[in-house]
């Protein structure tokens, strides 16, 4: 593993150390730390919002087995996305291709923690990944303009 300095750490705004073979020509990699199975309804309105309780799924041997369904993910890198910069995250193509797909937001300028993603196991005959797996890329694209502000959210230090 190894420490992304100067420039580079600004660019990609990584704050844990990561693996060399992490750093994807377009973003880096972003690897699986947690699942959680969904196991009640959240609400949002316009001022607010209440998460959906969630149970935590442990790892047998390392590896999570999941049955098809809708799961809640912890990514394992602690990210910082710039300012200037906004951050997109995208599933890796093997998940696709392997009938999972992965819901992200948008990360705002400013935003420091280890992020949460939707992970939808669509395949019927389910799916098996390693903690710590490889499952997302993030991209971060520069904003043209005046400098933006910071973000003040809730998630901020999410994680951490």
């Amino acid at each position: 593993m190894t420490y992304l300095d100067g420039l580079d750490m600004a660019l990609i705004g990584v704050v844990k150390p990561l693996m060399e073979s992490s750093i994807q020509p377009a973003g880096i990699d972003l690897t699986l730390s947690e699942v959680e199975r969904l196991s009640g309804a959240g609400l949002l309105n316009r001022f607010s919002k209440k998460l959906p309780p969630a149970e935590k799924i442990d790892p047998e041997n390392n590896v999570y087995q999941l049955p098809p369904g809708v799961y809640r993910i912890r990514f394992s890198e602690i990210v910082r996305i710039p300012i200037g910069y906004v951050g997109f995250c995208y599933p890796r193509s093997s998940l696709l291709r392997m009938g999972v797909h992965l819901g992200c937001a948008v990360w705002d300028p400013g935003y420091v923690g280890r992020g949460q993603a939707l992970l939808a196991v669509l395949n019927p005959h389910g799916w098996s990944v390693e903690r710590y797996a490889r499952i997302a890329q993030l991209v971060l694209a520069r904003i043209e303009g005046p400098a933006r502000s910071s973000y003040r959210g809730s998630y901020q230090l999410e994680g951490v």
